[in-house]
């Protein structure tokens, strides 16, 4: 019999995940004290899935069987559970092949896995989701490959191990199905993985946007209140599902809520009747009680409205923690707390399970905030200026936003066919490399828009309790380019930018045509566009006579004109015999512009800049009609023309300076043009001089050699250094130590002259401004003259740490960059070297693994750039040499996660070819979870 497990408990291996019907279990090691748990879960598995799990019939658990399943050694022997409520739903357990169990022939790294899963519970996913995260366990612990046998008629836990991608052999003896497969992540398991991920916490989302009942628990007898408000809010917007007040101050028999007429419960439990969202609007000390009782009666997700969390203090985080765990142990995800709410305009929902007063009108933008007062901001902004035509699919406020996130709402809009541009204000991103990763896949297919709020580090609100997060903000704007993601600097920038994104279509380039009644406004739309690096034609000025055939006129002819990619309209109030604007003018120049764009197509995106022209916006946004007249036949037409694939958006934005117009004109030019990059973002090259293997061992040889270093990084020696970037093909000059001037004059004679003299000190390192550097000394005399000066004018030789190295062809000095970031994980950077780049931020940054488009876009990406393909007739430099440098070094870091940091400085890129003249690696031990990891919900 076994003996209890000595080994410490791993408490890492626990995680909450999401599964295919968009609940949540909590995946954990089985312990000693779970026998009670294994032989309920056994109880509650019909007799043919225990015939599937033993090839016999096996009514139940032996003592002996509940001892062997209970007691792991947590490295070969190792048994997971899935587990909702306190109780298991599923395990899985592997069983390394020992020395005295295995043919001669098996390796002694496979271990052979089972599976088991209540019938109740059998097609959600778990059984996929244990399998990813028994596999991470079994490589942490050096197994490589699993093993199974499956009964031929058990076709469903076949399907889980064929669907997920790892490379298998499958053969039939002695009626059993023998599955045999490695555990290295491939392209196919990767991309499986990332797919379950994607549907499983869309749906999590959907369930939470379209209920087919609600709860608002915390709803007053009396008007007034955050619960009553919510209440109000859901029947006023017309919610098509059920609605139930939830009050335990509420007297027994109340029946019915008056004057709402909803039915008056005292608890979730009293409903009789299943409940799919539960609005949780109770002081934060009920709250407990509340997601117990929602737990108890299988409600599918809260939306916690109750402040006194992680906005609060340390009290109020642990609450809030205590809070998210209590939640998911029952299956539950929650937006909040601290939440403002929810919405979800579609016909057949219209939930506003908010703080809101109104359900905003129906359109194709998606909103995130996890900010109240600018979310409703927001929505006001839109409604306001869209005149009702450019409205809201669906909105979420997270609040504190402790589970349902940002990642979580675009998991559900890149499928969310309702949603055709995405607006988010984020003060957090608790995962930036899982946010870049989902907003590229969703920018491919439409807009992210996103103003980052909290900058800075440490500005973040106290209620956000994610990681911190050390990555410069440069770098985050640099990563958002790169995943497509469109940047804005403010919330009006945000709204302007949507507007323009879901009324009208993407440029397809950027040249711009500018017409108007204003040659002022012109000129400054002129002088916007070349500020923002677009292309403008001359303006064309219509003059103040100019009337809406005018307009219209013109702009039918810009959008017919092969030579302009999107046109700014500019108009003031027009000159004449009154004695003001009449109130028509407005209308009036919108049904002429409308007519226009209508005329010429959907082709060219059309914004309009105006000054004093109040009625303009609102009736540009309009569909040429009055909004409130916009029904039967009319409304039906509008129905059927999106229905035929025609563009949903019609409105033409307008906004009240040239400057705003062509900002929002301008970002769309910059999504348009990487979208059409999108679908090719290059290929990874394989280098055949590239020796991965021997890089891997002199790796695990320097952590051996290092010893415990409390999982901290260390410094490589330049020699190690120099031979590890060796292998990945990145020669680094050798630098021979120069402690005197005779070993100097030594050094010089092996190197061959003419040599430099640099010193190696932290403060003057590559400052030759400070005369840290000598260049071309072609004689012994100049060498030891130069050591003279080094030594009396910038101190002693220990001190200054001096070196001589061979000269190099002269190019651009420039510094190239690879470090792992701790939220955002492996980036690469470059920039020219010296204080002015470092000074101005001038670097470039881009997630890794690189492509080779990735690579070219990196080099040319800073402002610096023209120094390197010939500023001011100077000879360009081999960029092409300098692009393969930055993709060696990308597979270096992608290919050995150890390699934790590697500085390649200076890089001096010549015209032909370039030399690597100074390198310092960092290595540290794996770290034991990533993006590549199995799925898991964060815990902060």
């Amino acid at each position: 019999m076994e003996t209890p497990s000595e080994h410490v408990y791993p408490a890492h291996w626990e995680a909450d995940v999401v599964l295919r019907d968009g609940g949540t279990a909590h995946i954990r090691p089985i312990t000693e004290d779970d026998a009670k748990r294994l032989v309920d879960f056994y109880e509650q598995v019909s007799d043919e899935s225990k015939y599937y799990r033993f090839f016999a019939p096996y009514p139940r658990l032996s003592d002996r069987d509940v001892h062997r399943f209970t007691h792991h050694d947590y490295v070969d022997r190792v048994g997971l559970a899935a587990v909702v409520g306190g109780e298991f739903i599923a395990t899985v357990r592997y069983d390394r092949i020992d020395a005295t169990g295995r043919p001669a022939s098996a390796p002694a790294d496979e271990a052979e896995v089972a599976f088991l899963v209540q019938d109740a519970h059998q097609g959600r996913g778990l059984a996929s989701a244990l399998l990813e995260h028994i596999a991470a366990v079994a490589r942490e612990r050096g197994i490589r490959r699993f093993a199974a046998e499956v009964l031929p008629a058990n076709t469903k836990m076949i399907k889980v191990f064929t669907d997920a991608g790892y490379t298998q052999n499958r053969h039939f003896e002695d009626g059993v199905v023998r599955l045999e497969f490695d555990l290295e992540p491939t392209d196919r398991s990767v991309a499986v993985q990332r797919s379950r991920e994607q549907r499983a916490e869309a749906r999590s989302v959907q369930r939470l946007l379209a209920p087919g009942s609600v709860a608002v628990i915390g709803t007053g007898r009396r008007p007034g209140g955050m619960g009553r408000a919510v209440l109000r809010a859901l029947l006023h917007g017309g919610f098509t599902g059920r609605v139930h007040a939830v009050n335990r101050a509420f007297p027994e028999g109340l029946g019915t809520l008056e004057p709402e007429g909803v039915p008056a419960h005292r608890t979730v439990g009293e409903i009789g009747e299943a409940v799919d969202l539960a609005v949780v609007a109770v002081p934060a000390e009920s709250v407990p009680a509340v997601v117990a009782d929602c737990g108890e009666h299988g409600v599918q997700g809260l939306v916690v409205i109750s402040s006194g969390y992680g906005e609060s203090g340390p009290e109020g985080r642990e609450r809030q923690r205590e809070l998210v765990r209590q939640a998911r142990s029952y299956g539950m995800r929650i937006i909040g707390p601290n939440a403002f709410g929810i919405l979800n305009t579609a016909p057949g929902v219209r939930l506003n399970a908010s703080l809101a007063p109104e359900l905003p009108p129906p359109g194709h933008i998606g909103l995130f905030t996890q900010s109240g007062a600018i979310g409703i901001a927001l929505l006001s902004a839109l409604h306001r200026r869209g005149a009702g035509h450019i409205g809201t699919s669906t909105f979420v406020s997270a609040g504190n936003r402790a589970d349902v996130s940002g990642n979580d709402v675009l998991q559900f809009w890149h499928d969310d066919p309702a949603t055709d541009v995405v607006l988010m204000y984020l003060e957090s991103i608790g995962n930036p490399r899982k946010f870049t990763r989902l907003a590229r896949r969703t920018a491919a297919a439409k807009p992210v828009v996103v103003v980052k709020g909290a900058r800075h580090s440490g500005a973040a609100p106290t209620g956000h309790a994610v990681p911190s997060a050390r990555i410069p903000d440069a770098t985050v704007s640099a990563l958002f380019r790169q995943a497509g993601v469109i940047r804005v600097d403010t919330v009006t920038e945000l709204v302007d930018t949507g507007l323009l994104l879901a009324g009208q279509p993407l440029p397809d380039g950027p040249r711009v045509a500018i017409l108007g009644n204003s040659e002022s406004l012109g000129l400054l739309a002129y002088d916007a566009c070349l500020t923002e690096r677009l292309r403008p034609l001359t303006p064309l000025d219509l003059t103040t006579q100019a009337t809406p055939d005018d307009f219209r006129t013109a702009l039918a002819g810009a959008l017919a004109d092969d030579a302009c990619d999107a046109v700014v309209v500019t108009a003031i109030p027009w000159v004449g015999e009154s004695d003001g604007p009449s109130p028509d003018e407005g209308p009036e120049l919108a049904a002429a512009l409308r007519d226009a764009v209508r005329a010429g197509g959907a082709g060219k995106p059309v914004v309009v800049a105006h000054l004093e022209m109040d009625g303009l916006a609102a009736a540009l946004g309009a569909s040429g009609e009055d909004p409130a007249a916009a029904t039967g036949a009319s409304a039906a037409a509008d129905a059927d023309t999106e229905a035929d694939g025609t563009p949903r958006g019609s409105g033409v934005p307008a906004y009240p300076a040239a400057e705003r117009a062509v900002r929002a004109l301008a970002e769309a030019v910059r999504y348009a043009a990487w979208r059409r990059t999108a679908a090719e973002p290059g290929r990874v090259p394989a280098y055949e001089d590239i020796d991965e293997a021997g890089a891997g061992t002199e790796i695990d040889d320097l952590l051996a050699a290092a010893g415990d270093r409390d999982a901290r990084s260390f410094p490589l020696p330049a020699d190690r250094a120099a031979s590890l970037l060796a292998r990945y093909g990145i020669a680094v000059r050798p630098a021979l130590p120069a402690p005197d001037a005779d070993t100097a004059a030594r050094a010089a004679a092996v190197l061959g002259y003419p040599v430099a003299l640099k010193t190696t000190a932290p403060h003057l390192r590559h400052r030759a401004d400070l005369g840290g550097v000598r260049l071309d000394l072609t004689t012994e005399e100049a060498l030891r003259r130069a050591y003279r000066e080094f030594t009396d004018f910038l101190g002693k030789p220990e001190e200054l740490r001096p070196v001589v190295q061979a000269m190099v062809p002269r190019g651009v000095d420039t510094v190239v960059r690879a470090a792992i970031d701790p939220a955002a994980g492996a980036v690469l950077s470059f920039g020219l070297s010296g204080a002015p780049s470092e000074l101005l931020g001038d670097i470039a940054h881009r997630l890794l693994p690189a492509t080779d488009r990735d690579a070219a876009e990196l080099i040319r990406s800073i402002r610096a750039a023209p120094l390197l393909f010939g500023w001011r007739g100077a000879d360009p430099v081999d960029t092409a040499a300098l692009e393969e440098l930055l993709l060696r070094l990308s597979r270096l870091v992608d290919d050995h996660p150890e390699v934790v940091a590697v500085e390649l400085e200076p890089v001096v890129v010549a015209a032909h070819g370039l030399s690597v003249l100074g390198a310092s690696v960092r290595l540290a031990a794996p770290p034991t979870g990533s993006d590549m990891g199995p799925r898991r919900l964060p815990v902060y």
